[in-house]
């Protein structure tokens, strides 16, 4: 049974102007943060977007919540183009398609009460009248493990992993069909990171909400994501449904991403893979396959042709000359 696409990143390429002077400003390069990208996100699912940093996680992130302007390509989402709409579809946009991020003191006014700051969306975008926002409030404090009652405190009177359920809360708020998660659970500790975690996949299911969630910590990614995309340097190199992309690592960047992860079992023996160099310069990326500087299978054709992808397994993606 084919899954309901509820947004889908078509030859997404997002690239950002180098330039030289100060009055008379000359682009002399382009950083290719975005290249050709290509995904889709079911309905009540979530894809994962892992990498190193500076790979076009955030990017492509930032381009879905319209923070940045596609260079080409098309994001739609329920069939709509995201980036040409205004007026009141552009309202319903935003409170469609949500954000949490990795630090929620950034997205919480200290000078607001709890209730305001997550009932704001509501007011703003749906002209709710505010005695029924803050039912809402406090219905959705409960849900994500808060008091109704804590709806009249400021930010700064909460903990950091109280503070994240609050950023749930306020993303929750409009009924959103899809929350970017970036980086959720890094900036708190061990065991609170476990309760954001069981929380996130409750509200899934609760809400039937889709999510994009950028991540490094690859257990994270196992345990919350029903399929994964590997980036590298701008392009998506590897995908697949999660168990298959960890029980059948085919890219050898992924391999290579996946050996340096700790592994829950300090016994298990694995393969340890040491990639040479650094990642090269997203200004003037390599001819050929964008990894065959570092990969330790390197043949001749990957400096001379791009790879293209392939469906090597149902469902499973992989860009490399190996295949």
């Amino acid at each position: 049974m084919e899954q309901d696409i509820l947004l889908q990143a078509q030859d997404l390429t997002k690239y950002f102007p180098v330039t030289k002077g100060l009055v008379l400003q000359k682009t002399v390069g382009w950083v290719q943060a975005v290249d050709h990208v290509n995904f889709t996100i079911p309905k009540g699912k979530t894809l994962a977007l892992v990498g190193e940093s500076g790979c076009g996680k955030t990017t492509t992130a930032k381009l879905i919540l319209r923070l940045e302007k596609p260079t080409t390509g098309q994001i739609t989402l329920d069939g709509m183009d995201v980036h040409t709409i205004e007026g009141d579809d552009l309202k319903k946009y935003h409170t469609d398609v949500s954000a949490v991020f990795q630090d929620p003191w950034s997205s919480l006014s200290p000078r607001m009460r709890v209730r305001d700051i997550i009932s704001e969306a509501l007011v703003v975008n749906q002209k709710v009248e505010k005695h029924e926002a803050y039912e809402r409030v406090d219905e959705l404090l409960v849900q994500v493990g808060l008091r109704a009652q804590q709806a009249t405190l400021y930010p700064h009177e909460f903990s950091g992993g109280q503070r994240q359920r609050l950023a749930l809360a306020s993303a929750l708020v409009g009924n959103p069909k899809l929350i970017v998660l970036d980086e959720p659970v890094s900036a708190l500790d061990v065991s609170i990171q476990a309760q954001i975690m069981n929380l996130l996949k409750e509200l899934q299911d609760s809400y039937d909400v889709g999510f994009l969630l950028v991540a490094h910590n690859l257990a994270t990614v196992r345990y919350l994501a029903h399929e994964v995309a590997v980036m590298y340097l701008g392009e998506i190199v590897e995908q697949a449904e999660t168990d298959e992309l960890y029980d059948n690592t085919l890219h050898p960047y992924t391999k290579a991403l996946f050996s340096a992860a700790l592994s829950a079992n300090p016994d298990s023996q694995r393969e340890e893979i040491i990639l040479r160099g650094e990642v090269p310069s997203p200004i003037n990326p390599p001819s050929g396959c964008r990894f065959h500087q570092r990969c330790p299978y390197v043949m001749d054709i990957c400096s001379q042709e791009i790879p293209v992808r392939k469906e090597v397994a149902p469902g499973h993606f992989v860009n490399c000359h190996l295949y």
